[in-house]
């Protein structure tokens, strides 16, 4: 594709690299800019070219453009058709690199793995940097709109940097037009907007601002989300959306609640009195008046407070507390976690103790990575929603040097313990200036690699989980060898697990037209087709693509596994709003029937199998029978795979729904519930999997009837045994 840039002098661009496609648009690498990359409309339409437009005319101040730090990714130029026609495609921004999403930092697996020194210090400074950009944005009177966890992005020495601007709420001056932000995520959406269009709205700089002080709550408390905690209702616990319009935030001093706060989450006093207050005016009298909201530069004031209010533990440096505290909190995390530190100390993470897993067993178990699911709510009803993930995997490379990777090890280590000492050698200046942000991006390197070193680095930073880095090495590998189906597939991969299921199905289509005969693009392709069908507004369609996906895969070769049981879960899911639902699960039950026929160890086949007998059970006059043959796949499935968390959890929940209806065994398939549910939040916590383990418990506390202070006794008292 040709493109027109028309400063600071006329250019044709000729974008042929893709680094990620979205429902709107398409990003590409720009050849004669490393620093730049263009973003091209699939149907431009005259309110994007407006928009832009104000957006030039108008951009915001950068807090930290003196450190040369982009905090918000804005566009810098207009792109216009190359044809003469003068109308604009798309436009210029500036190429973020080397940074993750928030939620890898908040996140206290991610961090440990990708940025273990980074303490709460850094967690502290990360909220104060984004509240900054919040600031400077507000400043201009622009809002946000779709404040979430994807659009902001993190530098292991707490940069901050907003992308996605061009979907911000804007308003053209001079028309006095408004152009509206027509999405939003339901758990950063303020109350007086849950449940409304978007599209039909104007957002105000107070929505913005209940979307900020979750985020900041999210980071100084481990993750934990403001309105999550374990319900104290007889019913199933609502989502997040039913949580916040009805203002139950956990931590309410001023009202009751009917949630506990979960026992993983850090406990309140651990944050500052200051930011304490502050939460309780957002969440709480901010919930009635949102004009109480506290702005994006109280914020900034109030974390450099509690910022400049660390001290340092004396057992571990890397544990930084607040000073009204009377001793180390992270200690005390710490031993309650059973020994998993969130702030690992430098012995420590040299001797890789911080990745070991929580406790020690005699024999190894191969944990499944965790890829990208379908977003689902809290609600136990949709906790049992499958996961596809990719078939397949990258070419293994030829083995290397032992060197090579203590090497880099030692290297890494070395930076972060410099930008360690950054902060403490910067912390007198940026007390002078609350914009301030403590390092400089590193400086990028322009060499032209060959395909065989951009697959080999597509390949490590896929196996690394770094799914961005992972489709820019891909890509510049296929730019060298467009016909190279495995790479393509490859980046496909790496797309999905970037949830651009989008363009998934576009690199799979493409290695497909190559080497139309590859099983495994097609069942990845269904894969990604099947997690389109939940954005799209004909799901059946998207179903049907996969299904005949699977189709095309099982006719070039009938004993392809993951084909049949893949086409199983779609049947399942379409059964649940299809007309004809029996006949679309016996179909279900019949593909993972066949699955288990070609592989009798397929464990997951026999969970799905056991979930689908579990649904018709719903609908059965002869419901115990289904239960039990639900009951009987799930006794396979652990017989196979005997630490299958969600295994034990859905069985559980089946024998309780079993005692619901009373007769002779009635106490005794309570009994088991109970055992399975305990025994599926020991395997969640062991595993570091804190969401499943918080929804294990909720489920113990609708099936032992609400009493959830025992749960929460054993369950410490478990962690110290430990």
């Amino acid at each position: 594709m040709q493109v027109l840039r028309c400063s600071p002098r006329k250019e044709i661009l000729s974008l042929n690299v893709s680094l990620g496609r979205g429902g709107e648009a398409c990003v590409y690498a720009v050849p004669s800019d490393n620093n730049l990359v263009a973003k091209i409309y699939h149907k431009p339409t005259t309110a994007h070219a407006d928009k832009l437009q104000a957006m030039l005319a108008n951009p915001p101040e950068n807090p930290t453009a003196s450190l040369g730090h982009i905090s918000i990714a804005w566009p810098e130029d207009l792109l216009r058709a190359a044809d003469g026609k003068n109308s604009i495609l798309g436009f210029l921004m500036p190429r973020i690199q080397g940074m993750r999403p928030i939620i890898d930092f908040y996140n206290p697996r991610t961090r440990r793995q990708h940025c273990p020194l980074f303490n709460y210090q850094y967690l502290l400074r990360t909220a104060r940097n984004l509240a900054a950009a919040f600031a400077a944005l507000h400043a201009s009177g622009y809002c946000i709109g779709d404040v979430n966890e994807s659009n902001i992005l993190v530098s292991d020495t707490a940069l901050v940097t907003l992308i996605d601007t061009d979907s911000f709420q804007v308003l053209d001056p001079n028309s006095n037009v408004v152009y509206r932000c027509p999405v939003g995520k339901p758990e950063f959406t303020p109350p007086e907007l849950q449940n409304k269009t978007f599209a039909q709205h104007d957002r105000e700089i107070s929505h913005d601002l209940f979307g900020l002080a979750v985020l900041v709550f999210q980071l100084l408390m481990e993750g934990t989300h403001p309105f999550s905690g374990i319900f104290q209702g007889a019913i199933e616990p609502p989502p997040y959306e039913a949580r916040i319009a009805s203002g139950h935030f956990t931590y309410s001093e001023k009202r009751y609640v009917p949630y506990l706060p979960t026992p993983i989450a850090p406990p309140w006093e651990i944050l500052h009195p200051s930011l304490q207050e502050l939460f309780i005016r957002c969440f709480e009298d901010g919930h009635t008046n949102p004009l109480l909201r506290p702005s994006a530069q109280t914020w900034l004031s109030a974390i450099a407070e509690a910022e400049d209010s660390l001290i340092t533990c004396t057992t571990n440096p890397q544990h930084r507390y607040n000073n009204h505290m009377r001793s180390c909190p992270w200690c005390e995390r710490t031993v309650r976690l059973g020994g998993r530190d969130p702030f690992p100390s430098h012995r420590a993470i040299e001797a890789k103790e911080h990745l070991q897993p929580r406790i020690k067993r005699k024999k190894q178990y191969t944990q499944t990575p965790r890829f990208p699911q379908r977003a689902t709510s809290p609600q136990l009803s949709n906790y049992w929603q499958p996961v596809i993930t990719p078939s397949g995997s990258s070419y293994k490379p030829a083995k290397k040097s032992r060197l090579y990777p203590i090497i880099c090890c030692l290297l890494g280590f070395g930076l972060l313990g410099y930008a360690d000492i950054m902060i403490k050698f910067t912390q007198p200046l940026v007390s002078q200036n609350a914009y301030t942000q403590q390092a400089l991006k590193s400086p990028q390197t322009n060499n032209k690699l060959s395909f065989a070193d951009s697959y080999q680095q597509g390949y490590i930073a896929y196996q690394e989980r770094d799914y961005d880095k992972a489709v820019v090495s891909f890509s510049e590998a296929i730019e060298q060898e467009p016909t190279h189906a495995r790479a393509i597939v490859n980046r496909g991969n790496a797309r999905y697990n970037l949830k651009d299921y989008e363009g998934a199905v576009i690199d799979y289509s493409q290695a497909l037209k190559i080497k139309p005969n590859q099983i495994k693009a097609l069942v990845n392709r269904g894969n990604a087709r099947y997690m389109l069908a939940e954005y799209s507004n004909d799901p059946d369609t998207e179903y049907n693509l996969a299904i005949a996906d699977y189709n095309r895969a099982i006719a070039l070769d009938d004993n392809e596994v993951e084909a049949y049981l893949r086409r199983g879960i779609v049947r399942t899911q379409m059964a649940k709003y299809s007309g004809e639902s029996q006949q679309d699960y016996k179909k279900a039950i019949a593909d993972f029937t066949h699955t288990i026929k070609l592989n009798i160890s397929k464990a997951e086949a026999y969970f799905q199998r056991g979930v689908v007998y579990y649904q018709i059970a719903q609908y059965s006059s002869n419901y115990e029978q289904e239960y039990n043959q639900a009951i009987a796949d799930f006794n396979q499935a652990l017989t196979i795979s005997p630490r299958l968390a969600k295994v034990y959890l859905k069985r559980g929940m089946v024998r309780y729904e079993l005692a619901q209806y009373g007769g002779s065994e009635s106490n005794k398939n309570q009994t088991k519930a109970i055992e399975d549910i305990q025994a599926s939040a020991k395997i969640f916590l062991e595993q570091g999997d804190m969401d499943n383990y918080q929804q294990a418990l909720s489920n113990m506390c609708v099936v032992i009837e609400n009493k959830c202070d025992p749960l929460f006794q054993g369950s410490s008292n478990a962690e110290k045994t430990n």
